[in-house]
C-alpha cells in the first residue's frame, strides 16, 4: 500500500516507518471508548488512516505485539470517522491467563464490545476489514490464509467517503511497540449474501 496517503489522527509517542513495516510506541492512559457501562469517554489513541470512497474492498494487515505486557495494551485495525462513531478490531492483553480477541463498534457516541478469550501467548493477529456500502465486517486470523468472522456491523455514518486503518493504544500505566505489517487493499472479500432475499 501506498503508506504516503496515510495521515495520523493523534500522534504516537513514536512512530518508525519502514518500508511496508510500521512500528508504534504507545503512550500511556491512551484508549478509544464512549460511555457505554463504564460511563467515561476515552477519544485519545492514536490512528493511522487512508481516505476511501470506494464502496467495496478488503484492507487486510499482520498485526505483532510481542511487548504487550500490561492490562488493555492493545493493537489492530480501526475505522475512525469521528469521537462519536468508529469500529475497532484487537487483541487486547488482560493478564497471564487471557487475552481478550475483540471488537468495537461504536455508532453515535455509544460503544459495545464483543470478545473471545484466547491464550496470552499469542503475539501476532491478521485482520481483514471489509466494507459493503456501509456494512462491514471484521475477520481474524493466526497465518493470514484463514480468516474466521469476528463482526458484522452497520455504521451509521458509513456511507460515502470513509477512513480506515490502523491503531495501538495503551489505556493505563504503560507502553508498548506494536507492529503492523503486510497491509494490503483489494478487491472485497465478503462476497454479497446468498439466501434470503432483502425484504
Amino acid at each position: 500500500m501506498d503508506l504516503t496517503k496515510f495521515s495520523w489522527t493523534r500522534e504516537p509517542e513514536s512512530c518508525t516507518i519502514n518500508g511496508d513495516i510500521i512500528e508504534v510506541v504507545t503512550k500511556p492512559h491512551t484508549d478509544l471508548w464512549q460511555r457505554t457501562y463504564y460511563h467515561f469517554r476515552n477519544d485519545n489513541a492514536p490512528v493511522f488512516q487512508m481516505e476511501t470512497d470506494e464502496q467495496y474492498f478488503s484492507f487486510v494487515v499482520k498485526t505483532e505485539f510481542e511487548e504487550s505486557h500490561h492490562r488493555y495494551d492493545q493493537c489492530g485495525i480501526v475505522m475512525y470517522l469521528d469521537s462519536e462513531n468508529w469500529l475497532k478490531g484487537t487483541v487486547e492483553y488482560e493478564n497471564e491467563k487471557y487475552q481478550n480477541l475483540g471488537s468495537v463498534v461504536t455508532n453515535q457516541g455509544y460503544s459495545d464490545w464483543a470478545t473471545t478469550a484466547i491464550d496470552p501467548s499469542i503475539k501476532s493477529m491478521w485482520y481483514r476489514f471489509s466494507r459493503r456500502e456501509d456494512d462491514y465486517s471484521i475477520e481474524w486470523s493466526e497465518d493470514g490464509i484463514t480468516f474466521t468472522q469476528m463482526r458484522v456491523c452497520h455504521m451509521h455514518r458509513g456511507k460515502g467517503r470513509i477512513r480506515f486503518g490502523i491503531y495501538a493504544c495503551s489505556p493505563e500505566e504503560s507502553s508498548f511497540k506494536a507492529v503492523f505489517s503486510h497491509m494490503q487493499m483489494m478487491e472485497c472479500q465478503w462476497k454479497a449474501h446468498d439466501g434470503q432475499q432483502p425484504d
